[in-house]
């Protein structure tokens, strides 16, 4: 099964529409579907695809030039036959593709994690470039994707090349999939399943095609996420250290750090960088944007709605659900996993179970919230700024006059304070928390304040008689499935 990514497909088919071969970069944190995207393409429209993936490091074994170009050739051989046994360098090994490129048939070639296919070779990029200028740019009927999880080897070492500046028809970042577009891993079964369930289990695995693959549409929210996370070789219980094993690359560990540090709470990245006691350098600046590029944090800088610009100083917030469900509330258990003591419990009844779900929800909910916007129905109006947002103002007497608002999107004469909530039941208590927030908040004059609340459970009829709101949105709008 197939889901989603339907403009990036269409975008890659009218490459072929060109007279002369393409390159494209595709880049995005691991399980994203990267991979299967280009498979997808290459099987509804080429009639030739080859696909080698570069060789993960190795802590049993260390990983040298050779061992890459050896297993390049025996992909390369099993896929086509070319009866080729070992090479010794790149631009031969690139050669050997080439000759297997016929140009009567539309042909993708993926080269999958690329950094991975490179890193013994410091020449490789060049070579590679080389490769493209004499060998398969001269194929009318080729589309080469260079592939991989280490966005910013990719930008520094190919896209930054001078060499490749222009060269290159596309340069995908993979995001996560919709909400509406998740529900798909579901099936039929998505009509008829209450969307609470959907949405718990989306609130752990976020939009990652890979960890929805692992839902089972015949089990409750609660065993799917218990089977996923909860049991020692769940999916999802062992995939952050999978993820991030330091023997993947020396930067490795140190983005286990931040994202550790994360776990706690949103933190500037001068305050991040004195935390784990880095200097504020290049490499950590570079280890920032691959995170933020992989999807697994955000810097939400959005706009002052006290002065309309850009806020002073943006805060990184850990992004990806699964990454924050995982830190906060599977590592601390990881003795108790180990042991099996979740192997027949109700999640329900673990400690702050409801509170976490809720908080999980809402990061969910910020994710999309571009998705938010739309249902809000503000017209034509620009949407400049859709982020988190809160200060810390202290009042008389030192008491807090601040707020925390979960969403607060901005146009140029409105302000939505977008309240995020997840509980069994909600009343009309919920009006004084956001009455309270609004206020709270410091806008430039002519701006008008507007509540919005975006919810998952039973709503108070109260809450909806009264008309406090100027939108309520359920849920379930943004799972595709109704008003």
């Amino acid at each position: 099964m197939f889901v989603g990514r339907k403009e990036i497909l269409q975008d890659l088919e009218t490459l072929w529409r060109k007279r002369t071969s393409s390159i494209v970069a595709c880049r995005g944190r691991r399980r994203i579907g990267k991979s299967t995207l280009i498979r997808e393409f290459a099987r509804r429209t080429a009639d030739a695809y080859i696909e080698i993936e570069g060789l993960p490091p190795s802590v049993e074994k260390p990983m040298t030039n050779q061992d890459e170009l050896d297993h390049f050739v025996t992909v390369l051989n099993d896929q086509t036959g070319c009866g080729v046994k070992k090479v010794e360098r790149w631009y031969d090994a690139f050669s050997l593709l080439e000759k297997q490129i016929d140009d009567s048939r539309k042909t993708v070639v993926l080269l999958d994690e690329i950094s991975w296919m490179g890193h013994c070779d410091h020449t490789f990029p060049g070579v590679l470039r080389s490769a493209w200028e004499t060998l398969f740019h001269r194929h009318d009927k080729l589309i080469v994707v260079v592939c991989g999880s280490v966005s910013s080897w990719i930008k520094k070492n190919i896209l930054g090349d001078t060499g490749f500046t222009g060269r290159f028809s596309r340069d995908y970042v993979i995001p996560e999939l919709s909400l509406a577009e998740c529900t798909e891993f579901w099936g039929a079964a998505k009509n008829r399943i209450n969307e609470r369930e959907i949405l718990d289990v989306l609130s752990v695995t976020g939009g990652v095609p890979r960890y929805l693959e692992e839902v089972d549409p015949g089990l409750s929210a609660d065993e799917n996420i218990r089977r996923m996370c909860f049991v020692k070789g769940g999916e999802l219980y062992k995939d952050f250290d999978a993820i991030f094993d330091p023997v993947l690359g020396e930067s490795m560990a140190l983005k286990k750090r931040l994202l550790e540090e994360l776990a706690s709470g949103p933190v500037s990245g001068a305050e991040l960088s004195s935390r784990i006691g880095v200097g504020r350098n290049g490499r950590f600046s570079e280890i920032l944007k691959d995170l933020e590029l992989g999807g697994f944090i955000s810097s939400d800088p959005g706009l002052n709605p006290e002065t309309g610009s850009a806020m002073r100083t943006s805060k990184y917030r850990l992004r990806d659900n699964y990454t924050r469900f995982y830190l906060k509330y599977v590592m601390p258990r990881k003795t108790e996993i180990e042991t099996g003591t979740y192997r027949h419990s109700s999640l329900e009844h673990l400690p702050e179970w409801n509170a976490v779900m809720g908080l999980q929800f809402e990061n969910l909910i910020v994710n999309n919230a571009m998705d938010v916007a739309l249902c809000i129905g503000m017209g034509n109006a620009t949407i400049e700024s859709a982020a988190p947002y809160s200060n810390s103002r202290k009042g008389r007497g030192g008491k807090s006059a601040g707020c925390q608002i979960d969403l607060l999107v901005q146009t140029p004469k409105t302000a939505y304070v977008v309240e995020v909530k997840r509980k069994n039941f909600i009343d009309t208590e919920i009006e004084a928390e956001v009455e309270m927030k609004m206020k709270r908040l410091p806008i430039r004059p002519g701006m008008t304040v507007r509540p919005v609340l975006v919810y998952a459970g039973e709503l108070s009829k109260s809450v909806e008689a009264d008309g406090y709101f100027d939108a309520i949105i359920p849920a379930r709008r943004l799972l595709g499935n109704g008003n």
